[in-house]
């Protein structure tokens, strides 16, 4: 393997390998932190986040972006908590929630895929819209546990096996988004809007259909992510989903997503977002203030951008100088071939 050709491998592993030094570091200056306990608490907490962070990964390889989606989960949760309250109905409360996540995602693909707005003005004004609706659905108040039915609340201790229900959910929509992505047109359709618009809109691609189904899309599941964060804190609160936005961004750009659209792998998404949760996991191991935490979210995010883009240029450089060895390279000549003049026959 070449230079540039390492070159790339790292540019585009090396959140593994980071993922991997992170929790060795973490492990000796804590020797109990590397547990099947803290590793399933680590997965527990990173199960929404995922949920929310693979859609927006879609969107951003598509050339969009959703910043939203905190927003909707947090009207998702106080939409069904309300619903479940008032009728006792757990089925009831999870389909209202579910309802708020496709008609916010909705909005926000139509202005965007067919009105033509900007993706980042849109879903910023909707940020500040879903959020207003959540604190004047519930009136700013908590519903506490004694108002959520025993159905719902259980769901935030339920298991499959010794498993917790929010990891199995989670590796199914790693499975699935995986599988679209890699394994579908509709994946492909995905990459190549984001990497030349235009010429996908040539080729023969709903441009527009598809940005607008990856925005209904990213409003369910940050819907469904609101339902799972109530029922693990046994509570709907109007701001539960505050800042998941930013953190989603901060699990996509650092596992590899090109902000400027068309790149990036479900795999690489998956293992920023466990570096993300096993940077927090270890700080509060080593009992860092909440304080810190909350700064480490604004930095970790500025340093995945300045990665992005420094990743980014790496790997069309090396390509590029790939490009010149190839054609630089001596091309194969056959010496000519003797050939035998007929003698003249007098």
């Amino acid at each position: 393997m070449n230079t540039e050709r390492l070159k790339i491998f790292a540019a585009k592993n090396g959140i593994f390998l980071a993922l991997i030094v992170l929790i060795a570091v973490f492990s000796i200056l804590r020797p109990n932190f590397f547990s099947l306990g803290n590793a399933q608490n680590i997965l527990m907490q990173a199960s929404e986040l995922g949920l929310i962070a693979i859609p927006v990964a879609f969107l951003i390889m598509s050339g969009t972006i959703d910043l939203s989606v905190g927003a909707i989960a947090s009207a998702a949760a106080i939409t069904g908590g309300l619903t479940m309250s008032t009728t006792g109905s757990t089925a009831l409360g999870f389909a209202a929630a579910l309802l708020t996540g496709v008609v916010a995602g909705a909005l926000n693909g139509f202005l965007v895929s067919y009105l033509g707005l900007n993706s980042f003005v849109v879903t910023l004004g909707a940020l500040s819209v879903w959020g207003g609706f959540a604190l004047l659905l519930s009136g700013g108040r908590t519903i506490p546990r004694a108002e959520l039915p025993d159905a719902f609340r259980a769901l935030g201790t339920l298991k499959l096996g010794p498993v917790p229900i929010q990891i199995v959910v989670l590796a199914v929509v790693v499975v699935i988004g995986w599988y679209v992505l890699n394994r579908t047109k509709f994946g492909r359709e995905v990459r190549a809007i984001g990497g030349n618009e235009r010429a996908a809109r040539l080729m023969g691609i709903d441009v527009r259909r598809s940005r607008f189904l990856l925005f209904v899309a990213s409003g369910v599941f940050a819907a469904l992510a609101g339902l799972f964060l109530s029922a693990k804190v046994q509570s709907a609160n109007p701001t539960i989903g505050s800042g998941l936005e930013l953190e989603a961004l901060t699990v996509v750009l650092l596992g590899g997503v090109a902000f400027e659209g068309g790149v990036g792998r479900i795999s690489g998404v998956v293992a920023g977002l466990l570096f993300f949760r096993v940077l927090r996991a270890g700080l509060v191991f080593l009992q860092a203030s909440p304080f810190l935490q909350t700064i480490l979210v604004g930095a970790t995010l500025i340093v995945a951008v300045a990665l992005d883009s420094s990743i980014q240029k790496m790997i069309r450089s090396s390509w590029a100088k790939l490009g010149r060895k190839a054609t630089e390279q001596p091309q194969r000549t056959d010496p000519p071939q003797r050939t035998e003049q007929p003698q003249r026959i007098e």
